[in-house]
C-alpha cells in the first residue's frame, strides 16, 4: 500500500538562501568599516555641529569700512589687518589699511605713538606698492602717508627728505591715472606743505570738481584755506566733510581749532566769547560721540583744556586736561600741556611735578602726585604709574622750557632748583636757540639762575644736585 506523504498544513519548511546570506555579509561588513571610520576620524558621527565657516577677506575688509564710517578707526585698522591675513597679495585691502592708520595717527597724542603708527601706515602701503606698482590709488596713498610723516618729523633735513619723495608719488599716481582724485588731492595737501599755496588751490578745486563727495577732498581744501588764514571757508569745507561722514572725531576738532584762531584774531570781546563757545561746541561733539562709540579718548579733552586756557579760565582748563590725564595717565605729553596750564596760571608749584614727569619722567608716586596733588590713595581708585619722559622735539620744547622757567622762578628761594633749570635750559638753548621767542624765555631763566649763583658764590653752602627736588611751599 502507497501512503502519501503528508503536506506541511500551518508552517512551511525553511531553505537556506543565498542570496539573503550575501546580503547580511555586506551589512556587517559595512558596519565594521564604519566603526573603524569613526574610531580614526575618516567618518564623522551624526548630529554634530557644522564647523564655522571661514570668513573671506572682503568680509573682515567690509567691517573696516563699516567701522571707519562709523569712527572706530582703531577697530577699522584691526578688521583690516585681519583681511590682509587672509589675503596677503591684494594691494587694495593694503591701500585701504593704509589711509586709515594715516588718519588715525591724529588721534594720538605723543610724537612716539604718531610715529610708531605712521611708520605702520607706512610699511602697509610700501606692500601694497609692491605688489601693485602700476595702481595709480596706491602711489597717491603712499604720497599722503610720506605727506602726514613729514609733519612728524622732529629734523628739518628728514622733513623736507619726506615731502620730496611724498612729491613724486604723488606726480607717479597722476602720471598713472590724470583723474585720480586722491591723487589731486594729496597732491594740494603736499603743496601746501611745501608753501606753494597757490598750486596748492589750483590742485584741490580740480579735485573738488571731480569728487565733491568725497571726504578727503573737503578735508584737504579745509587744510588748504586753513594754511591762508581763511578760517571760516576752511570751517565750512571742514563741515562738508562731516556731511559726508559724520563720526570722525578729528574732524570736529578741526573745526574747533578754526572757530579758536578765530576767536584769538578778535577784538571783539562779544564775539570773541561768542567764537570760542563754537569751538567748544565743536570740542563736545567729539567728546560726546567717543562716548557714544566708547572709545577713551583724549583728544577732545585736550582741545577743550587749551581753548580754556586760552580764554584765560584755567581752572576750567585744569580741570579737562586732568579728564585727559585719567584716560591716558602715563602720557608724558598731557602731563606737558597740565604743566604749561599750571604756569599759565602762575601755579608754579604745582607746574613742577606735573613738567617733571613730561620733561624727565617720573616714578608711580610722583605720578600720583603730580594729578592728584598727594600720594595716592587706592581707596580713591587712584593708582601710580611710571611715567617715560619726552625726548626734546618741536612738539615737547615748550614743555621742556617751561620747565626750566619754573624751576627757575623758584630759584631765588630755592637756589638748588637752579641746577635742574640750567640743565633743562641749556639743552634747550642748544637744539633751538636760534628761536628768537624761545631765546628770549631761555635767557631769562638763565638770568635769574646766574644771579643765584653769583649771590651763592658770596655763600660757603652750595646748592646740591641730587633728585628728586624738594616742593616748594609759597
Amino acid at each position: 500500500m502507497n501512503v502519501h506523504r503528508r503536506r506541511s498544513l500551518f508552517y512551511e519548511r525553511r531553505r537556506s538562501n543565498i542570496y539573503r546570506m550575501f546580503a547580511w555579509a555586506l551589512i556587517i561588513l559595512a558596519g565594521i568599516w564604519i566603526t573603524l571610520g569613526v574610531k580614526t576620524g575618516r567618518v564623522m558621527p551624526l548630529f554634530q555641529p557644522t564647523p564655522t565657516a571661514t570668513r573671506t577677506a572682503q568680509s573682515y575688509a567690509l567691517e573696516g569700512d563699516a567701522f571707519f564710517t562709523a569712527g572706530k578707526l582703531e577697530a577699522s585698522i584691526l578688521a583690516y589687518q585681519d583681511a590682509v591675513k587672509i589675503d596677503p597679495s591684494n594691494a587694495g585691502i593694503y591701500t585701504k589699511l593704509a589711509r586709515i592708520q594715516t588718519y588715525s595717527s591724529s588721534l594720538l597724542t605723543t610724537d612716539t605713538e604718531r610715529k610708531q603708527r605712521l611708520a605702520e601706515a607706512l610699511q602697509s602701503i610700501d606692500q601694497a606698492v609692491a605688489l601693485a606698482p602700476d595702481d595709480s590709488n596706491a602711489h597717491a596713498i603712499r604720497s599722503f602717508v610720506l605727506d602726514w610723516s613729514a609733519g612728524a618729523a622732529t629734523t628739518d633735513a628728514d622733513k623736507q627728505s619726506l615731502l620730496l619723495e611724498a612729491d613724486r608719488e604723488a606726480t607717479r599716481a597722476r602720471q598713472l591715472d590724470n583723474q585720480n582724485v586722491l591723487a589731486q588731492a594729496f597732491y594740494a595737501e603736499i603743496l601746501v606743505d611745501e608753501q606753494k599755496w597757490i598750486q596748492a588751490e589750483q590742485f584741490i578745486l580740480g579735485a573738488l570738481e571731480r569728487g565733491p563727495d568725497v571726504m578727503d577732498v573737503h578735508r584737504v581744501y579745509a587744510y588748504v584755506l586753513e594754511s591762508t588764514l581763511r578760517y571760516r571757508q576752511a570751517i565750512e569745507e571742514y563741515q562738508k566733510a562731516i556731511e559726508i561722514n559724520p563720526n570722525l572725531t578729528f574732524l570736529y576738532i578741526s573745526v574747533g581749532v578754526n572757530y579758536r584762531a578765530l576767536a584769538f584774531k578778535s577784538d571783539i570781546t562779544s564775539q570773541r566769547n561768542q567764537l570760542y563757545e563754537q569751538a567748544l561746541e565743536n570740542f563736545a561733539r567729539a567728546a560726546n560721540l567717543n562716548k557714544q562709540l566708547e572709545i577713551n579718548d583724549p583728544v577732545p579733552y585736550i582741545a577743550i583744556a587749551k581753548t580754556y586756557s586760552q580764554k584765560g579760565d584755567f581752572f576750567a582748563a585744569a580741570l579737562n586736561i586732568k579728564q585727559a590725564l585719567e584716560f591716558d595717565p602715563a602720557n608724558a605729553g598731557i602731563y606737558g600741556q597740565m604743566g604749561v596750564i599750571y604756569f599759565k596760571a602762575r601755579n608754579f608749584e604745582s607746574a613742577i611735578p606735573v613738567l617733571k614727569c613730561s620733561v624727565r619722567g617720573c616714578t608711580p608716586d610722583e605720578s600720583c602726585q603730580a594729578r592728584y596733588d598727594s600720594a595716592c590713595d587706592p581707596a580713591q581708585g587712584q593708582t601710580g604709574i611710571s611715567v617715560t619722559g619726552l625726548e626734546l622735539s618741536p612738539n615737547s620744547v615748550v614743555y621742556y622750557y617751561t620747565y626750566g622757567s619754573a624751576l627757575a622762578a623758584f630759584g631765588p628761594r630755592y637756589p638748588e632748583y637752579c641746577t635742574e633749570a640750567v640743565s633743562v635750559l641749556d639743552q634747550v638753548r642748544i637744539a633751538y636757540g636760534a628761536d628768537p621767542t624761545i631765546s628770549s624765555i631761555v635767557g631769562d631763566g638763565l638770568a635769574v639762575c646766574a644771579g643765584v649763583a653769583q649771590r651763592q658764590s658770596r655763600t660757603p653752602t652750595p646748592y646740591p644736585t641730587s633728585t628728586p627736588l624738594p616742593t616748594p611751599r609759597p
